[in-house]
């Protein structure tokens, strides 16, 4: 779906008022979490400082009723972080939203496509 540059794509952040919100980089961050199996790992494959890594999983177990990240310090076995249930239950219903309002909204996403300039006419 994202891979055709051409093609319109939503970009969706869900807004909780003062709670907080949720978009694709927290995302994107969470997911990056559960691959590598830690957040610096993550924020650095997002090219994301491990300061600005760390603050996003803390402002994301803030916002939730439970934690959504679980971390274990390092030491000589190296420390570590996974997404708990809640974590993975969040991403699943945000990736499920983005789904969903994308299908919801293709033939307007279309319509809108097409009232676009022509770049190739331009030249």
């Amino acid at each position: 779906m994202m891979n055709d540059p051409h093609r319109p794509s939503l970009r969706i952040r869900i807004v909780f008022g003062e709670a907080g919100m949720i978009g694709p980089g927290k995302a994107e961050l969470l997911e990056r979490i559960h691959r590598c199996g830690s957040i610096a790992a993550a924020g650095r494959e997002m090219g994301m400082s491990y300061k600005r890594a760390w603050e996003l999983v803390g402002t994301l177990n803030a916002m939730f009723r439970a934690p959504v990240v679980e971390s274990t310090r390092g030491g000589p076995g190296g420390g570590g972080a996974a997404l708990t249930a809640a974590g993975q239950e969040v991403l699943d219903l945000y990736r499920a939203f983005e789904r969903e309002a994308s299908s919801a909204g293709a033939a307007q996403l279309a319509a809108l496509q097409s009232c676009l300039k022509d770049s190739a006419s331009e030249h």
